[in-house]
């Protein structure tokens, strides 16, 4: 029996069992309260309407479901960004569906909303994917509209990627099924097809109170802008459904008769389990996130066969790059290996960072797989680039910026799996989220900062001291003491994964047993768009 391992396997297991409580919490939205009431109004709630529309036995996976977690509290909060995101199937096509939980705030749009309509937008406009909209939204969450109204990546954004996502040919799908007010019913509308539910739904620029207010005019919402008026009068909206269901069963109408998509072609064979057995993660990954651990062990449970051919196996050791198939895809691995290494010349490396020559190596290898249209997988556990003066005389700003450069020209779809810690120039160059990684995902075990926390906390109180003694305070070693936990505990909560995914500097927080699942999804989408550009690193430092 193996103690290190036993002690590893209770931690993660642990940690997974904590992110299926949290999930199940953000699953209530509003809470179960709300939904009772959305039932009796003869309405489904977001999920249950997601649910509905995609295929049962498919495979799915939710983008952003930790958005807002921990956030607005002094508005309420807002569990999943108000908003739940869903790369699915339907009749078999795979689409993106967003649907407004009116369980929340009425699926008023805060500031995180409008971030994860936008990402899920993005997500469409990269892989060309058909995108399904069920709205269900009181607007603006009025308190917070300087947030959320007037810059670029605001609520406007929205309706300017309709316009645009329209002049890609990518197919747009809205059915409203509740409230859908002011610069919102541009949404439904500015898509290909628009449906609405007849009494539980409405679509104005202005509400009848608004209306009345402004010019005076007395009228019912529903006279105003519900189903009859807008599929008979207006003709806003081109069809009308009896209620939830039927809506959803025209859209599966609808996406059954789209013809098939330009692929870009990537290599597919039929798909393998890893032959090492896929739960022995949970005891491979070290409790504390200082440890070693030999990547390669984790690499075997993630691919099919637990097959990995390495490419330059004995050079640039603290990153390990090859090939492989995740369920049947071909991928290009780069993964940070996190166990000590000897070089050839007798050198030690520490894991977990980014040298002179595997910074070399990576970048060689990100080129062949762009050269080879292979996409490319990220493994992160990476702490940084290595500092001091041999790594300074060798260059190693430069070697970085040849890693950093690769895969910020990389046209072959990226995606970035956060396993363990992502620190610093570390998570640039391992595809963090500002280098446009199709989809990134965080296991429960991740931590994203500048700096771990030990470290980050020991510079944050040498400041505070300072700042202290300056003012004449005596500084005890007892206060010292009291300082440091009282830094790092702040500190800590901000490196959490989930303080990530509130913000949606990642994807997800997944089980790591579903990794393969959210690699092979995210290929399988990024195969409808063709690759258009050429890849081309520019000019590189030498």
């Amino acid at each position: 029996m193996d103690i290190n391992f036993n002690r590893n396997e209770d931690h993660n297991k642990l940690l997974a069992s904590d992110l299926r409580r949290r999930f199940a919490k953000v699953k209530l939205g509003g809470g179960q309260k709300r939904i009772d009431r959305h039932h009796l109004n003869g309405k489904m709630t977001a999920r249950e309407r997601i649910d509905y529309l995609l295929d049962r036995t498919a495979k799915s996976i939710e983008i952003g479901a930790f958005a807002g977690e921990e956030m607005y509290a002094e508005h309420g909060g807002c569990p999943s960004g108000g908003v739940v995101v869903k790369i699915g199937y339907i009749k078999n096509k795979q689409c993106i569906v967003v649907a407004n939980d009116a369980t929340v705030k009425a699926g008023a749009w805060f500031p995180i909303t409008g971030k994860k309509n936008l990402r899920a937008q993005e997500i469409s406009i990269e892989n060309k994917l058909p995108i399904i909209y069920l709205v269900d939204s009181a607007g603006v969450y009025l308190p917070l509209q300087d947030e959320i109204f007037p810059d670029k990546e605001h609520f406007g954004r929205i309706f300017r990627n309709n316009a645009v996502m329209s002049s890609m040919g990518i197919t747009q799908i809205s059915a409203v099924m509740g409230s859908c007010v002011a610069g919102g019913a541009y949404l439904p509308i500015m898509s290909d097809e628009a449906l609405i539910v007849d009494k539980t739904a409405s679509i104005f620029l202005a509400g009848s109170y608004l209306v009345k207010a402004a010019i005076g005019e007395s009228i019912d919402n529903e006279t105003l802008g519900g189903a009859t008026t807008h599929c008979e009068i207006s003709g806003v909206t081109d069809y009308k459904a009896k209620d939830d269901k039927d809506a959803l069963d025209k859209i599966k109408f609808i996406i059954d008769k789209i013809g098939d998509y330009d692929k870009a072609g990537f290599s597919k064979t039929e798909s393998f389990p890893p032959k090492e057995k896929e739960d022995d993660i949970f005891g491979i990954l070290p409790k504390e996130r200082n440890a070693q651990y030999d990547m390669i062990e984790i690499i075997k449970r993630l691919v099919d066969n637990s097959e990995f051919e390495q490419y330059k196996e004995g050079y640039g050791k603290t990153i390990l790059t090859g090939y492989a198939r995740i369920d049947g895809w071909a991928v290009g691995i780069v993964a940070n290996q996190r166990k000590l290494v000897k070089t050839q010349k007798g050198e030690m490396q520490f894991g977990g960072v980014i040298y002179n020559d595997s910074a070399d190596k990576a970048t060689r290898f990100i080129a062949n797989c762009n050269q080879k249209k292979i996409p490319l997988v990220f493994l992160q556990d990476v702490t940084g680039f290595m500092v001091g003066s041999k790594s300074e005389h060798g260059g190693i700003i430069k070697d970085g910026a040849k890693m950093v450069n690769a895969v910020s020209n990389s046209v072959v779809p990226k995606f970035t799996i956060i396993i363990g810690n992502s620190y610093g120039a570390g998570n640039y160059a391992m595809c963090g989220k500002a280098y446009d990684p199709r989809l990134i995902v965080a296991w429960p075990s991740a931590e994203l900062a500048v700096m771990s926390g030990n470290s980050a906390a020991k510079v944050l109180l040498q400041i505070e001291t300072a700042s202290l003694k300056k003012r004449g305070e005596e500084i005890t070693p007892e206060k010292e003491a009291e300082l440091f936990d009282k830094i790092k505990s702040r500190y800590d909560k901000q490196i959490s994964p989930y303080y990530a995914a509130a913000r949606i500097w990642t994807d997800a927080i997944i089980n790591p047993l579903d990794t393969r699942t959210w690699i092979s999804m995210g290929i399988e989408a990024a195969n409808h768009a063709p690759i258009e550009k050429k890849f081309n690193m520019g000019i590189l430092q030498v």
